[in-house]
């Protein structure tokens, strides 16, 4: 058995940049997981003028500070995504990739960025759609696969699958240029890799394959992968209860899950940094106060 964390923390904005401070400043182990260049979201906003003791700040000089101050603290990045998350009673089994680490208590801070879910998603589930193709690459040795992926670092994962798969059919839905000199240039040693430029429209199982429906026109396959940035809150943790397309908190940040805790945009409006900061470190308190709890 791995290393078991006292908290992990997945998503590196302001709520869990500021999560991971404050668990760190509490002398609890921190596994911080997220974008290595932390949010997006922050370092492409033009001008922030409401977060304390930094008037006019540009978002890349804000993002700037989170990762100096990370760096201080000696609080490493892993740049990696957590597939799914399971609440085992005293702690937390995380799966990332292929591995699994566990944590006493989890603060998910995710943001609202996970996408609406096409038609067919929820109902395939588990029955041909999958949101991790390292996870599930060796299901489909010998098989056909559609890979849907949302940002550059999933073309690694399309070269992996492409190990075992016979066919990949790849639509990256970030790519503006001419898919068919896409291929040649992503995938020079996978020439069993196709990549098709066509926006996915639903999803259906139809006589025991899975069928991609596009503006393109259908792709069929024996599965088929969604590569997003993040995986919507409650498909991340089974069980975990929601209002509306946020997670239900209370003023302490905890969820319905003991030892499980949300902050940031995730947990609803407003969409501010400064509120998501304060929300991140409301969970770390509660989650040390939990952790603490577990000892006694």
């Amino acid at each position: 058995m791995g290393k078991r964390y006292d908290v992990a923390i997945i998503g590196t904005g302001p709520a869990g940049v500021s999560a991971a401070i404050t668990a760190t400043v509490r002398n609890k182990s921190v596994l911080l997981l997220g974008s290595a260049s932390v949010s997006d979201k922050v370092s492409k906003a033009h001008m922030i003028q409401n977060y304390p003791g930094l008037p006019d700040i540009p978002g890349q000089e804000l993002a700037q500070h989170f990762l100096d101050h990370l760096k201080k603290m000696e609080i490493p990045i892993t740049d990696r995504k957590v597939t799914m998350i399971y609440a085992m009673g005293d702690y937390f089994s995380l799966q990332i990739d292929q591995e699994f680490v566990e944590a006493s208590a989890v603060i998910l801070a995710i943001g609202v960025s996970f996408g609406k879910p096409f038609p067919g998603e929820d109902e395939n589930l588990g029955r041909g759609v999958s949101y991790c193709a390292t996870c599930d690459a060796a299901l489909y040795r010998g098989k056909e696969a559609v890979v849907v992926g949302y940002a550059p670092k999933e073309e690694a994962d399309v070269r992996f699958l492409a190990e075992m798969a016979q066919k990949v059919t790849y639509i990256p839905v970030y790519k503006k240029e001419d898919a068919a000199a896409m291929a040649p240039e992503l995938f020079p040693d996978r020439p069993n890799v196709e990549v098709k430029q066509v926006k996915p429209l639903g999803i259906e199982k139809r006589d025991g394959r899975m069928v991609l429906a596009t503006d393109g026109g259908e792709i069929s396959a024996d599965g088929i992968f969604l590569l997003r940035e993040s995986v919507s809150p409650g498909k991340l943790v089974p069980g975990l209860e929601l209002d509306g397309n946020h997670v239900k908190v209370d003023r302490k940040m905890a969820t319905n899950l003991p030892g499980l805790f949300a902050a940031g945009d995730i947990t609803g409006t407003p969409y501010q940094y400064v509120k998501s900061a304060g929300e991140g470190n409301v969970a770390a308190l509660s989650a040390v106060s939990w952790i603490d709890s577990l000892k006694k």
